[in-house]
């Protein structure tokens, strides 16, 4: 029998492998690597623009990632920097025309995933469920700022 830290994190990696499985596959459409996936939804929620600093904090990335990712969703056509001397880190971001459109389709195609893959849940069931594993995440993330104790 599987202990309770074996099965998170099995049922944890499976979730996440597929996660980047299905994100690939959608965004090889646009020449551009799974990960573009969050960064072009995220940015959809922000008609008014974000910063790259602020889309740091929400997509909980590092700068030298969210860098890479801008400059080449301008090079595609994606994104586009508006003010603050069009810094990287200052400027505002847009999604183009064709980021729109990128971002839509991520987001239909993700909303039929995540509806597929909860088939056979009730709303109360999804709604403990999220609860539950944003109270797990809080509880990791403080663990690994202060560490593990020495004992329960």
């Amino acid at each position: 029998m599987r202990g309770r830290f074996e099965q998170f994190s099995v049922f944890i990696s499976g979730i996440y492998r597929s996660i980047q499985k299905l994100e690939r596959e959608e965004m090889v459409k646009y020449g551009l690597t799974g990960a573009y996936a969050q960064y072009l939804v995220t940015m959809s929620r922000f008609p008014e623009g974000i910063t790259a600093t602020e889309l740091c904090e929400v997509c909980d990335k590092d700068k030298a990632a969210i860098s890479r990712v801008i400059a080449n969703m301008e090079k595609k056509g994606l994104v586009t920097r508006k003010g603050k001397n069009n810094t990287v880190y200052r400027a505002l971001l847009f999604l183009t025309d064709e980021g729109k459109k990128a971002a839509g389709y991520v987001t239909e195609r993700a909303k039929i995933a995540v509806e597929k893959a909860g088939s056979g849940l009730s709303d109360h069931d999804r709604q403990i469920f999220y609860s539950s594993l944003g109270l797990i995440s809080s509880n990791l993330q403080k663990i690994c700022k202060d560490g593990l104790p020495e004992s329960c």
